[in-house]
């Protein structure tokens, strides 16, 4: 029942460790998940019932295979029943011992949507303005407070803000148990509360859970640490397996610290290194662990294959995110049509969800089929689509699709009431509403529809009308598409209500950003030009974009990428400020997640790896020079090939500061503000790059932007601000 022929020495002394507490730090690649599987049917074997043990992990889909690889070993007569998320392990044993809880056991639990009413309602009681204080702030940060096992009478009350939560997490705990619910995070603290008060269902436990197993250990927060702990009890048999070094998860709680208590709570601990990774190449494995070792002052655990060597990591500079994405789609043809690599066998990883804009255009544009993981399509999401129908209505006055969706977002009054009411008076009168709200604007209140609609109705719309009339005067006088843009968000205060919103804000606003970038570089376009061009490669379902199938290529934020591999992955976006984030500056902890993002993007290659960074960056709608990230310097050089040396890759401190210009279109910028210095044909000289010919100098976002062809390393797009070109004599 319990093969183990097919695991290496590591493995199998893993699997066969004997009583008692054991800690297993598993590398990526090294075969962890059929370990733990392994060691269930061990203990099965070695005659130990299937209900006197526990098997937790995060996520349903990997309870699921779990439970499906150990049944699949074991004699059919055996039910494994307790393998499952921290949170269904929880919610079971509330359920179990509701006699000794202050909640029924038909209790319901409520999602993120149930919890932000509730936390809106507390709010309100309270008289607390939710303008000033913003109801997803205090809800992280009582969900952080249960997270680390902070009750409501233990909650700090040293400043101002804290008063505020203390408030609105009192009346948040008694609005829940009043309608019996449970949220998430309770699920964790109640189990944990329960445990640690009361002695006899402490014991039950501890007495029928005499094996507990858990994977991914590195990612448990504080409450289901102090869980595992208190069910552990006197038998102190606790088999975790996880990796410090692919924790990603600090923002919902994750703490890879966790590890360094298990070993001082737990000193008797066996520990057991897995080295030996099945995924990669050698040479993958040597520049994911350099990368690695700067976050470990004595060196990381060096991970070793059987695949020795193995193709050099490409380092690629684009000019811009544009020229990134082209570089990746062209990279892909390219493997594609020697067969050296299917399209389906590729991935492309970033570090956030509105790097995928430029990609997603790329792809459809070259008429290749996508997937995009753990995401919704550019154009898709809920931000883009808002602004979006705001450009549309100013564009086109009969647009009643776009007013709908727009016409109370941010909420201005204008519910379904209103604009039912509207609408029924609008077909009345067999007159379009939005040129009723604009004649509503022009007339005042003393007209006759502001009347028929009555006050209550009209005066909303009216403001409404005011916005619009604004919009459709800058429009009329000529205002670039980027500003217009921008005099929306503006107006309508847009940035507010994104931040506003949910833990994904941030996100968010990046999404709002990137598309000021893409209408920034549309300048020069009639608005209809525009807006047909979005329309066009937003359509993508009649384009051949791969959703559910595995024959096109993984686009995917290196957070959904954890667990997965791929033959060939390129990392785009490898800039100081987007990897590292910019966020991440001033905070070691935080950086160090970022190289821990990177570190586990790498070693989802099983081949290659295309790392690839831009000279241009564009953030908030604007350019500037893009700095190449921090993380490059580490790799060995003997390891990497490409057009770009790492050696000239230095500390962010020794990068001269450009001055960020806000993108433009050439026809718009002042040409005798700037001299062009270079014209096609002259040959220039490069300190890094050596001797080349101007192919091209042209104007670009208020800089002379001059395309060159080096001897040595083929073409290239400088900035001649920046670039140092110097010109040579020809004789």
């Amino acid at each position: 029942m319990n093969n183990i022929s097919g695991l290496n020495f590591e493995q199998q002394k893993a699997v066969n460790a004997g009583p008692g507490s054991v800690l297993v730090l598993a590398g990526p690649g090294s075969g962890k998940t059929r370990v733990l599987t392994q060691r269930v049917t061990y203990l099965i074997s070695e005659g130990l019932s299937p209900h006197r043990l526990l098997a937790v992990t995060f996520t349903n889909r990997a309870a699921k295979e779990m439970r499906s690889r150990i049944e699949s070993q074991i004699d059919p007569k055996f039910q494994v029943r307790n393998v499952g998320t921290f949170h269904s392990l929880c919610a079971r044993l509330l359920r179990q011992q509701s006699e000794n809880d202050a909640r029924s056991k038909d209790f319901v639990i409520y999602d993120s949507a149930d919890q932000r009413a509730l936390i809106k309602q507390s709010m309100h009681y309270h008289n607390i303005d939710d303008k000033r204080y913003k109801p997803h702030s205090i809800h992280s940060t009582i969900s952080t407070a249960k997270n680390d096992l902070i009750g409501v009478s233990e909650f700090s009350r040293d400043s101002y803000y804290d008063e505020i939560v203390a408030r609105v997490y009192e009346r948040y705990q008694h609005l829940l148990q009043q309608n019996n619910a449970l949220d998430f995070d309770d699920l964790l603290a109640e189990a944990v509360f329960l445990l640690r008060d009361n002695s006899a269902v402490r014991e039950h436990y501890q007495n029928l859970y005499q094996k507990i197993l858990v994977d991914e250990f590195q990612d448990t927060n504080l409450a289901q640490y102090t869980l595992l702990r208190l069910l552990s009890g006197q038998y102190r048999d606790l088999f975790v397996v996880g990796d410090p070094d692919q924790s990603i998860y600090r923002w919902r709680g994750a703490d890879y610290r966790n590890v360094r208590r298990f070993q001082t709570d737990y000193p008797e601990a066996e520990i057991i290194y897995l080295r030996k990774n099945y995924r990669s190449t050698q040479t993958i494995l040597d520049v994911a662990t350099a990368v690695i070792d700067k976050n470990h002052s004595g060196g990381s655990v060096r991970l070793f294959s059987d695949i020795a060597g193995g193709d050099k990591i490409n380092v690629h500079e684009a000019y811009d995110e544009e020229e990134e994405a082209q570089f990746v789609v062209d990279t892909i043809k390219a493997n594609s049509i020697n067969e050296k690599i299917r399209p389906g066998e590729c991935a492309v990883m970033y570090r956030t969800n509105a790097q995928s804009r430029a990609l997603e255009e790329a792809f459809v544009r070259a008429g290749m089929p996508y997937r995009l993981l753990g995401a919704t399509r550019f154009y898709a999401r809920r931000e883009i689509k808002d602004l979006l129908a705001y450009i549309r209505l100013i564009h086109n006055m009969l647009d009643t699709v776009s007013l709908e969706r727009i016409i109370n977002v941010p909420s201005r009054g204008i519910g379904s009431q209103t604009y039912s009411a509207l609408l029924e008076y609008c077909e009345k009168l067999n007159v379009n509403p939005i040129r009723l709200i604009l004649k509503l604007t022009d007339d005042g209140s003393d007209a006759e529809h502001y009347k028929a609609l009555g006050a209550r109705t009209a005066r909303p719309l009216a403001a409404f009308g005011l916005l619009l009339r604004g919009w459709l005067n800058a429009l009329e006088a000529g205002e670039l598409v980027g500003s217009l843009l921008d005099l929306i968000i503006h107006d309508t205060n847009y940035e507010a209500f994104i931040k506003s919103g949910k833990e994904s804000s941030s996100d968010r606003w990046e999404n709002v950003e990137e598309l000021r970038k893409v209408f920034s570089g549309f300048d020069d376009r009639d608005l209809g030009e525009v807006l047909e061009q979005i329309s066009l490669v937003a359509d993508v379902d009649s384009l051949g974009v791969d959703l559910d199938g595995g024959g096109a290529p993984a686009l995917m934020t290196l957070h959904a990428a954890k667990g997965l591999e791929f033959p060939l992955i390129f990392i785009v976006g490898l800039n100081d400020g987007v990897l590292p984030h910019r966020r991440s500056f001033d905070e070691p902890e935080e950086m160090a997640e970022e190289r821990r993002l990177l570190y586990v993007g790498l070693t989802r290659a099983k081949e290659l790896i295309y790392l690839s960074h831009t000279f241009r960056r564009y953030n908030f709608g604007y350019g500037s020079s893009g700095i190449p990230s921090r993380f490059l310097k580490d790799l060995p050089m003997e390891l990497v090939t490409g057009d770009v040396s790492t050696k000239n890759i230095s500390d962010p401190t020794d990068w001269p500061q450009t001055n960020v210009v806000k993108s433009q279109s050439v026809s718009n910028i002042t040409r005798s503000s700037v001299d062009i210095q270079f014209r096609s044909g002259q040959r220039v000289s490069h300190h890094t790059f050596g001797l080349g010919i101007v192919i091209e100098s042209k104007f670009l976002s208020g800089d002379e932007l001059v395309i060159v062809a080096f001897d040595d390393v083929g073409i290239k797009r400088l900035v001649a601000g920046s670039a140092q070109l110097k010109l040579e004599d020809v004789e």
